[in-house]
């Protein structure tokens, strides 16, 4: 007997999500984003963050949508999205009434740390250890800068 080597159909982890579950993410992104933005949320630690909503990723079903979540100027995106998790219900519930789906997603937050891996990275090619070696690839074997010779 033969193993199958493909995969099922509608599994599509290796490719990457669906154009159904990017528009999807997307709506949910803009629609959450919204409701953040219009203050209604009575939490004391939400009330005056602002907050971005940098990323939402469904699932293939479009039952569950893990939304991405940073403070705006800074500070620990870990308990922003601890706050969000406390009050996801109402969340929901606000966002059943800006986007239409057969099934509202159930909403997960999780803090974004690109913003932080972004800055990191800036700050290392800002170095002087990193600005030592581009300088050097600037010269050729010869001791002289590209410039000099007409490059």
């Amino acid at each position: 007997m033969r193993k199958k080597t493909h995969s099922k159909p509608g599994h599509r982890d290796a490719r990457g999500p669906s154009q159904r579950q990017l528009r999807a993410g997307e709506l949910v992104r803009r629609a959450l984003a919204e409701i953040v933005a219009r203050g209604d949320i009575q939490d004391p630690e939400l009330s005056s963050r602002p907050i971005t909503i940098s990323e939402v990723r469904m699932s293939p079903d479009l039952r569950h949508a893990v939304c991405f979540v940073a403070p705006l100027g800074g500070g620990d995106a870990v308990a922003l999205a601890d706050a969000l998790t406390r009050v996801r219900g109402y969340l929901r519930g606000q966002l059943s009434h800006e986007v239409t789906f057969k099934f509202m997603p159930d909403l997960s937050f999780e803090a974004d740390v690109s913003f932080d891996r972004a800055e990191a990275v800036d700050r290392l090619l800002h170095s002087p250890k990193v600005a030592r070696d581009l300088d050097a690839d600037d010269h050729d074997e010869d001791g002289k800068s590209d410039e000099d010779n007409g490059d």
